[in-house]
């Protein structure tokens, strides 16, 4: 089948703009190319396809609607969120039309339950406007993110989001309490119970977490709550090394009890960035050192939580995996703390074209990984710079690469490719995983099926047939059409 055909209408446009214009309201569909590009273009400017429409669905019902129709029509169909995902798994294919399905009129937030602890809420509810009803509950939702001001739930849902509190409170998978779910024939699933212990049979929900839509469009989640943090503490710490860190880490997990909720590590070629797309961001420390770690630990009842930072910065000096720290005084000067973070983020997309990944390994691992990794970088590519920072409390790195400026865009392109193979060669040597929290989508698709074993290739297509057969939700995404 060519590009061509495969972009082919299956029913008459006129059709399709009327069934949804009846259901949605001249509101809820968008047919006009000039508007695409908000909902074709991710987070980090990488275009998809046109789709052949948009529909705006306000409510679970609508969604059903759609879906049915499209079922019953042979349209191929994606659900889209907040536009900040980084795999192209939302974004309309490029080679196959379709009908895309912008959630962002599902955004009410249905009910919070503050002795439960959880909330009942739209897929569409962006992920700060949850955070910020939990608070007025007395409430915390803990999963933090960058793009927490526009991603949406659905999203975070389909992704199995991380951030960075998964190191005590989990992935989104240990967030979601119920969910509710439109099949790809049209039914709509009910299972939005609010239970912290549910344990008759299959765990249906769990199906539709992480599988980045392919299984499901997710319309409403009931989200489990934790008590809010009544005192935090943030501080950042110069080690020399990675080993260091590491090091450090297991001795917080150990005197910081359970409420230790972050532990970054951040290079100091990461705080440059960070530095040059936020001038005013003034550096922590008198001197610059090669690697540093941003912790946070936080406390919903009376804990004495400057000790516990003090005692860990002098056993960790004692054990020479401290060289220099600061505490932070005042939320302020948390926040300059923690901009630091987000900042080094916008540095990197200010240099153009980059590799970005989300790779995970066993925490034990990731010294060996790095050293492998590193000296395998500076082999093929002396000039390419490596930038790797990330959620190292979970094991998660980000192990970015910076090409060399004087190459053109498509050498920037094939080189990053072949780095990026040799990258995921030496993960999968450590036994790690290529996506933490990103997702496959079609930009990871290829290595992720190169891979997969056949018993387990057989299972995940086997899956997907079961949910759809006719291949028309978010086909060819995470597995090939």
């Amino acid at each position: 089948m060519t590009v061509e055909q495969d972009l082919t209408m299956p029913i008459d446009t006129a059709e399709l703009h009327r069934f949804l214009s009846d259901l949605l309201g001249s509101s809820g569909v968008i047919d006009d190319p000039a508007e695409f590009a908000r909902y074709t273009t991710d987070w980090a400017g990488d275009k998809g396809g046109d789709p052949w429409m948009i529909a705006r669905p306000s409510t679970p019902e609508q969604v059903a609607d759609i879906v049915a129709f499209c079922h019953r029509h042979q349209i191929p169909m994606v659900a889209q969120g907040g536009h900040s995902g980084l795999v192209g798994g939302a974004q309309p294919d490029p080679e196959r039309g379709e009908l895309m399905i912008s959630l962002e009129r599902l955004n009410r937030i249905r009910h919070l339950d503050p002795i439960n602890f959880s909330m009942s809420v739209d897929s569409g509810c962006i992920l700060q406007n949850v955070k910020d009803a939990a608070e007025e509950a007395d409430c915390y939702f803990p999963l933090a993110l960058g793009a927490q001001g526009s991603c949406q739930i659905g999203g975070n849902v389909s992704t199995n989001a991380g951030g960075l509190n998964v190191l005590r409170y989990g992935m989104m998978r240990q967030l979601v309490l119920g969910l509710e779910v439109v099949l790809p024939d049209g039914r709509l699933w009910n299972g939005m119970h609010a239970l912290h212990k549910d344990n008759r049979g299959y765990d249906l929900k769990q199906l539709f977490i992480g599988a980045e839509g392919t299984l499901g469009i997710v319309t409403g989640a009931v989200l489990k709550l934790a008590p809010r943090p009544q005192t935090s503490r943030t501080a950042l710490i110069a080690v020399p090394d990675i080993a260091s860190a590491l090091a450090l880490y297991a001795q917080a997990r150990r005197s910081c009890c359970d409420l230790l909720s972050a532990f970054e590590l951040i290079p100091r070629v990461c705080m440059e960035l960070a530095f040059e797309a936020a001038p005013d961001l003034p550096d922590p420390l008198d001197e610059a050192h090669p690697v540093y770690v941003l912790m946070e630990v936080s406390a919903s009842g009376p804990a004495d939580l400057d000790t516990m930072i003090e005692h860990l910065f002098e056993t960790g000096s004692e054990q020479e995996n401290v060289l220099d720290g600061v505490l932070a005084s005042s939320e302020t000067q948390a926040a300059q703390l923690w901009q630091i973070r987000e900042s080094m983020l916008e540095g990197q997309q200010m240099r153009g074209e980059h590799l970005r990944t989300d790779i995970s390994l066993p925490i034990s691992s990731l010294t060996a990984f790095c050293d492998a990794a590193n000296q395998a970088m500076a082999q093929r590519s002396p000039e390419t710079q490596v930038i790797a920072y990330g959620h190292i409390g979970d094991g998660n790195l980000h192990f970015n690469l910076l090409p060399p400026a004087n190459l053109d865009l498509e050498a920037k392109k094939a080189l990053l490719h072949e780095l990026e193979e040799v990258l995921f060669d030496i993960v999968d040597a450590h036994h790690g995983s290529i996506s933490a929290e990103h997702g496959i989508g079609r930009v990871k698709q290829v290595p992720f099926l190169e891979d997969l074993g056949e018993t387990e290739y057989t299972l995940l297509k086997g899956l997907k047939h079961l949910f759809d057969p006719e291949g028309l939700m978010t086909a060819g995404r995470i597995l090939p059409r």
